[in-house]
């Protein structure tokens, strides 16, 4: 699977991705620092990341990564969303779009090889969004 393959992807299943996301935030109990937001903010939220995980992939621009996170770090601070909630949170979005990517399938071991590379691609980018936006947190935290 291409980069360009999964960012299309991405954007033709984002309301389904979207969906699945803030069902998942809203079931697991390590996440309920974002109860007070509604359906349509996580919404919006879980889809600013997908959006950027398709501009990382395709651009690879680390500043882009660290600016975005190190900010999304800040604002959860000071929304009062605990540091483990917004690292989960994260980590439930990895595992929704890796899980969504692989029930896509493959159709011969090049597709295999290709879904592989692109796994590493997004973890990543989903562990240096968690790094910055962990920095981001801290520095609001005074920390």
């Amino acid at each position: 699977m291409m980069i360009g393959r999964l960012v299309a992807l991405i954007e033709d299943h984002a309301d389904e991705l979207t969906a699945r996301i803030v069902r998942l935030v809203r079931e697991n109990p390590n996440t309920s620092g974002y109860d007070p937001f509604d359906d349509e903010e996580l919404g919006g939220r879980a889809r600013l990341v997908y959006a950027n995980l398709g501009q990382w992939l395709s651009q690879a621009s680390e500043d882009s990564v660290e600016k975005e996170y190190y900010h999304i770090g800040s604002v959860r601070y000071d929304e009062d969303v605990p540091l483990s909630h917004v690292v989960m949170a994260l980590q439930l979005t990895r595992k929704n779009l890796w899980q969504f990517v692989e029930s896509q399938g493959w159709e011969n071991i090049f597709d295999l090889r290709q879904q592989l590379d692109l796994e590493i691609l997004v973890v990543r980018f989903f562990d240096k969004a968690i790094h910055h936006a962990v920095r981001g947190y801290e520095a609001a935290a005074g920390i």
